[in-house]
């Protein structure tokens, strides 16, 4: 019989460097797969997700393109707690299934020791629980910040908006078999992706 795949997760807040540490993980030779681009396909014209997002919501978060227009979406949810629960409440169950027929199907391939799964809100939704191994991607809070103000052109505001939506960064790092720190420079965060991976995948 083949061993049942390691569960790993990665998690952090917004803007702290998760999609970097996935691309390094792949690049190391991780099996990945990534919340958030589940989540945007749950949501693509036709869809029951999409479908149900605009009878919650209504059509003026519908872009010119007919696809949604995040902005606009991001601009309802992220002010207001109970909207952005109806919106999660649509898309984590799909995502959630995606996600566990992904490591089902790890299971059933020889030689898989491990693979990684990027959950932003691995620990909001209480998933920790179905995961062997829990890393995060961890930065100063003024940081999160500062990178949502310059790389997304947010407003102080809307910035402070996002990082309050989710749990504070060091609880999260607090829960965590590994922590990998992004305030320094890529090179020092890829080393520590590459240590993670080395002791995950049992490498050397």
């Amino acid at each position: 019989m083949t061993p049942r795949t390691l569960r790993v997760a990665l998690t952090g807040g917004i803007a702290t460097g998760k999609s970097h540490c996935l691309r390094r993980f792949t690049e190391l030779g991780a099996p990945t797969i990534d919340a958030d681009t589940l989540a945007k396909k749950a949501v693509e014209p036709g869809t029951d997700g999409f479908n149900a997002v605009v009878r919650r919501f209504g059509t003026g978060i519908i872009g010119a393109d007919g696809t949604l227009d995040r902005a606009a979406l991001g601009n309802v949810v992220f002010g207001d707690d109970e909207a952005r629960h109806a919106l999660e409440a649509i898309i984590h169950p799909t995502v959630r299934q995606s996600i566990d027929r992904w490591f089902e199907a790890l299971d059933r391939q020889p030689g898989v020791r491990a693979g990684i799964a990027d959950i932003p809100l691995l620990f909001e939704t209480g998933r920790d629980k179905d995961f062997d191994v829990v890393v995060v991607a961890a930065c100063a809070p003024a940081t999160q910040k500062a990178r949502l103000m310059n790389r997304d052109g947010f407003s102080e505001e809307q910035a402070d908006q996002r990082i309050r939506a989710q749990m504070p960064i060091d609880d999260k790092a607090r829960r965590a078999r590994y922590v990998i720190s992004t305030e320094g420079t890529i090179a020092e965060t890829d080393r520590q992706v590459a240590q993670v991976w080395v002791e995950i995948s049992g490498g050397t």
